[in-house]
C-alpha cells in the first residue's frame, strides 16, 4: 500500500506562484509512476502532468510551460512547481501513484484557488 499526502495549496492572485508537494509513504517511491490531478468543481477530473520512475515527464497542453513537475526520491517527495496561475487552475489537486499500469493510489487532495 501507498500512502500519499498532499500540501502547499493555497490562495494565490492571478499571475502568482504555488508549489505543491506529495509525500509518499508505504512503497518504494523510486519504483513508482506518479502523476497529479485537478478537478474544479462541477467538471470532470483532469489530468495535469505526471513523472516517471526514470523521470520522465508529461504535461497537459493547459499547463505545459507553466507548471514543472519534479520528484526527490531521497525525500520521498513530489513536487508540482505552478507559476503564472490563472482562474482557470482553481481546482483540488490531487497526487496519485500507478502500479500496474493504473493509478491505483490517491491522496485527500489539495485546494489551490486563483483569484482574478
Amino acid at each position: 500500500q501507498v500512502q500519499l499526502v498532499e500540501s502547499g495549496g493555497g490562495l494565490v492572485q492571478a499571475g502568482g506562484s504555488l508549489r505543491l508537494s506529495c509525500a509518499a509513504s508505504g512503497g518504494t517511491f523510486s519504483a513508482l509512476s506518479l502523476g497529479w490531478f485537478r478537478q474544479a468543481p462541477g467538471k470532470e477530473r483532469e489530468f495535469v502532468a505526471a513523472i516517471g520512475y526514470k523521470n520522465s515527464t508529461l504535461y497537459s497542453d493547459s499547463v505545459k510551460g507553466r507548471f514543472t513537475i519534479s520528484r526527490d526520491n531521497t525525500k520521498n517527495t513530489m513536487y508540482l512547481q505552478m507559476n503564472s496561475l490563472q482562474a482557470e487552475d482553481t481546482a483540488l489537486y490531487k497526487c496519485a501513484a500507478e502500479m500496474g499500469g493504473d493509478y491505483g493510489f490517491w491522496g485527500q487532495g489539495t485546494q489551490v484557488t486563483v483569484s482574478s
